[in-house]
């Protein structure tokens, strides 16, 4: 197999070399696939802590994709046109088992991305969150807002650090002119999330299938805006290539607001479960309302969802049950 730079330099000129860190997560993944149906070198950077190498089973013997498994705490030297930052856990199991670690990631591999960014002089895209405006006192929330965040709780590595993160990249932008595209990801769903990841849509999808009880907190009032993975990274591209001097923050995701109950009830419905609601107590510092105002998004991107919820859970649905019917197969040949 050719190295990465042997085969970055045969490249075709009309492509970009691009760097996804995250990539082999879930929506690192799916813009992975995204960039080479397109024609774009990709150069995917992850370190397995929550992607797996499966979820780029489609595209990892394709002549321009090129998997290289680093930590982005640590630098990294290569040449690339563009990068789009997701190294990042995303779910409160996954970035609360190791705070520290998330809150590195998100600061580290920052300044990391953002030092290579300078150095090729490359655009960069930061994949932040809804999370950046916390238990918010708006809504919906507009880029405007500032949040409403705790800074020393359980949750504060993510929200925090992602918001050091738009601070870094609007500094490298201010003081050494990086080309910047920061976009704040609501809520995203779709085939790849992880099983056990404890966000709601997969939590619902694997508790259902399996007749299990499904667990809301409180009384399942929290409202969420759910996007499905497709017409988010229609928006992530789009947004990258808009004009050097649009950067954001933007918000990115839907204005579909439906309570945590409701979605119970729509999943157990699709999937015909006999699953029942089981209340438990609600989390520390779990947003009561998260809702975008889109309204930038559709102005300068001619973007909006246009995935319904029930389209996207029946996809997702059957992704799930594929993963819990191959699972089935493999204990039964072992034993």
């Amino acid at each position: 197999m050719l190295s990465y730079s042997m085969r970055f330099k045969m490249r075709d000129s009309s492509s970009k070399r691009v760097m996804v860190t995250g990539g082999a997560g879930f929506l690192g993944s799916h813009l992975c696939e995204r960039l080479i149906a397109r024609g774009d070198e990709v150069l995917c950077i992850d370190n397995f802590y929550t992607g797996r190498r499966s979820n780029l089973a489609t595209i990892l013997q394709h002549p321009r994709f090129e998997l290289m498994r680093h930590d982005v705490t640590f630098p990294l030297y290569v040449e690339v046109d563009e990068i789009y930052n997701l190294a990042c856990p995303a779910s409160p199991i996954h970035y609360q088992a190791d705070p520290v670690q998330t809150t590195k990631t998100n600061v580290h591999g920052s300044i990391n991305a953002l030092g290579l960014a300078k150095r090729v002089k490359a655009r960069i895209f930061q994949a932040s969150t809804s999370e950046v405006y916390g238990d918010p006192e708006v809504h919906p929330q507009q880029e405007s807002y500032w949040g409403r965040v705790n800074p020393i709780g359980l949750r504060s590595c993510y929200d925090e650090g992602k918001r050091c993160a738009e601070t870094l990249f609007f500094d490298y932008h201010r003081q050494h002119h990086v080309e910047i595209k920061v976009g704040r990801i609501f809520n995203t769903y779709g085939p790849r999330m992880h099983p056990n990841d404890g966000r709601v849509v997969s939590n619902f999808i694997m508790q259902a299938l399996q007749n299990d009880p499904i667990t809301i907190y409180g009384k399942g009032a929290q409202t969420r805006s759910f996007c499905y993975v497709d017409d988010l990274l229609e928006a992530v591209t789009r947004f990258m290539a808009t004009p050097a001097v649009l950067i954001g923050p933007m918000n990115l995701g839907s204005e579909t607001e439906v309570t945590v109950a409701d979605l119970a009830e729509t999943v157990i419905e699709l999937t015909g479960s006999r699953s029942k609601l089981r209340q438990l107590p609600l989390p520390a510092d779990d947003p009561m309302q998260r809702k975008p105002d889109i309204s930038l998004a559709r102005k300068e991107l001619a973007w909006a969802p246009t995935t319904s919820l029930t389209d996207g859970l029946k996809k997702t649905i059957e992704y799930f049950d594929n993963l819990l019917r191959s699972a089935s197969i493999k204990n039964q040949q072992t034993r």
